[in-house]
């Protein structure tokens, strides 16, 4: 089929306008409509990764020297992650069918739909494209897609939807300026012929402009405040589909097209940007997430660390980093989503997600803690898990960055690697604090009769939970199959045999094997005897028996130092939108006082104008 990839892109993206405009009575009809294209477009998405297809081209329109085609290309590294991409919007299209997919009623259903099947389309353009215009169209597509998403939670989440179109957009006006001085310099839009070295100020400068489209959409630092706040308002699933997941794809993968097909990295100053940004976003946004109390607030900020590590590992510019970095990002969006869904599944059950509120529901929802846990440990690097790999071949980029490069920022490797393991101490931190908090602590007494959720929101739970242990454990297979091909490297020999996952998951077992015999050996031989905590004769309640986990690192925010800049977070002072927005009213309130409509003032303007036509026109002084 010649024209596979345009129906790829165009088949959901038809259907969610459509569904858009349908009345929201016929919510089972946009359940089993989205269901079926999205399991279509993934069939699709299979196929073209598979046995690849031919370029599609067809000419839209060209005024002079500007021409739009629409051209797609189903390049192996897009080719990989359309997969994946697509397998995503399958799992939250299933995991929405049962679950509470808006906090707006079903008057928000049609709109949720239609939503989730731009998101999938545009997704599908952005990763085919082989024409830069095209590829800021579809990029657009997914933006809005993420404000109507965000509007469906209900209280207060339009205000969460302006702010993250209002952040995205102005770096997707980035994105355009960028396009603009790469067609200046290189005279076409076509990415496959574009290939600038970055020794002059308009590539630089243009390389900079797309990195902050990349770096926003991936929810990197500075420019990452949108993601909290959706995070905080946004519905579960939704944080899953794109922040959690098909955000973190897209912005990873223009970051590694504008640094290997578009630009070629002359300036060491670039990588050492790029470090920076990446070992600050692990540290600082870690930081943070240690000290929240909800849980989707919290891995809202775990998301935007784990970012970091991406960045970070292409910013060694080294094969092992670049491959460890993309990597990360698949492995980032299985184990993330995984745990986004699990919040979901408890918050429906619960009826919140504040983990004050929160307690001992191992019991009562096992399967959903057991693949809470397993993402759990994926994310904070724990072997044999998927996490582990990925960011252990980030920390052999950075070393082989300061071993093998001459590049100024290769000299500061020791930093990067140390920002790098401490971000995954601070990942554990957190991680321990959510398990202790939701499912191992003592179970509040109006959470008695909490029961597992349903079958389809209890799948795709499974099925990443099943891949971050089959990808840490096989690690070799995406590694040969997915990343290396995709990125044109040839397997490293030497770095797939640093990991003895088999060996390493063996003994594991054996010592969880051993753990719970002596566990049953304590048990039946009753030596253990269990008494109530003494409390001076007092009887105590149940709520009053609980240890909350959300304050196992609160002296972390009263320290020295920290506390100052964990008040000055909370009120919003580092939050690039709220600084933004305070210069704006600023520069409106001084353009409100020039047009005071008082006569003597335009007269003043208008002779200052004159003067300063007058010097330098006619250079009268």
């Amino acid at each position: 089929m010649d024209n596979i990839l345009s129906i790829t892109v165009f088949l959901p993206l038809i259907a969610g306008f459509v569904l858009l405009f349908l009345p929201n009575k016929m919510r089972y009809f946009f359940k089993g409509f989205t269901l079926i294209i999205s399991v279509f477009v993934f069939a699709r998405s299979i196929q073209i990764f598979r046995f690849g297809s031919p370029d599609y081209a067809w000419p839209i329109f060209q005024i002079d020297n500007l021409k739009l085609d629409l051209l797609l290309t189903a390049r192996p590294l897009g080719a990989f992650i359309l997969m994946f991409a697509m397998g995503f919007g399958l799992l939250i299209t299933l995991y929405s069918l049962k679950s509470r997919a808006t906090n707006s009623g079903a008057r928000a259903t049609n709109i949720y739909y239609g939503a989730i099947l731009l998101t999938i389309g545009g997704s599908a353009g952005v990763l085919l494209s082989n024409h830069l215009l095209l590829l800021l169209i579809f990029w657009e597509i997914v933006t809005v897609s993420l404000y109507l998403l965000i509007t469906t939670g209900g209280k207060n989440s339009n205000f969460a939807a302006t702010k993250s179109f209002a952040m995205i957009g102005a770096s997707d006006a980035a994105f355009l300026l960028g396009i603009a001085m790469v067609w200046v310099h290189s005279g076409t839009f076509v990415i496959s012929d574009i290939s600038l070295e970055t020794t002059s100020a308009v590539s630089i400068i243009a390389f900079l402009l797309l990195m902050t489209a990349a770096v926003t959409k991936a929810g990197a630092m500075p420019l990452h405040t949108w993601l909290p706040t959706a995070g905080e308002y946004a519905p579960v699933s939704v944080m899953a589909l794109l922040p959690a997941a098909i955000d973190k794809l897209l912005g990873i993968f223009l970051l590694v097209i504008i640094v290997k097909e578009i630009f070629i990295l002359k300036s060491a100053a670039l990588s050492v940007v790029l470090a920076i940004i990446g070992a600050a976003t692990i540290i600082i946004a870690a930081m943070v997430a240690i000290v929240q109390h909800n849980i989707k607030k919290l891995l809202a900020y775990s998301a935007i660390s784990q970012v970091g590590y991406m960045v970070l590992g292409i910013a060694t510019m080294t094969p092992v980093g670049i491959a460890g970095a993309v990597f990360h990002m698949l492995n980032n969006a299985i184990y993330k989503c995984c745990l986004f869904l699990g919040t979901g599944a408890v918050e429906q059950a619960t009826g919140t997600a504040e983990m004050d509120k929160l307690g001992g529901l191992g019991k009562k929802m096992p399967l959903t803690f057991a693949t809470f846990l397993i993402a759990a440990l994926s994310v904070s690097g724990i072997p044999p898990f998927n996490g582990f790999v990925s960011k252990w071949m980030v920390y052999q980029g950075v070393i082989k960055m300061g071993t093998e490069s001459a590049v100024a920022g290769a000299r500061l490797w020791p930093i990067w690697l140390i920002a790098a393991i401490f971000g995954s101490a601070l990942t554990l931190a957190y991680s321990v604090k959510i398990i202790h908090s939701v499912f191992l602590s003592r179970l509040p007494s109006e959470l008695k009769e909490v029961k597992e959720v349903s079958l389809p929101m209890k799948v795709p739970m499974v099925i990443l939970a099943l891949l971050c242990v089959f990808f840490g454990v096989f690690y070799l297979i995406p590694l040969e199959r997915f990343i290396y091909p995709a990125l044109g490297m040839e397997a490293d020999a030497e770095i797939l045999s640093t990991w003895a996952s088999g060996l390493a998951t063996i003994l594991i077992l054996i010592g969880i094997g051993l753990g719970v015999l002596v566990w049953l050996i304590g048990k039946l031989s009753r030596m253990v005897r269990i008494v109530p905590t003494w409390t001076c004769g007092e009887i105590q309640t149940n709520e009053q028996m609980t240890v909350p986990g959300t304050h196992f690192y609160k002296t972390v925010s009263s320290m020295g130092g920290l506390k100052q800049l964990y008040t000055g977070q909370e009120k919003g002072h580092f939050d690039t939108y709220n600084q933004g927005g305070r210069v704006g009213l600023a520069l409106t309130g001084f353009l409100r006082w020039l047009h005071s409509g008082l006569l003597p003032m335009y007269l003043t303007w208008v002779t200052l104008g004159l003067l300063i036509i007058l010097f330098i026109i006619c250079r009268i002084w």
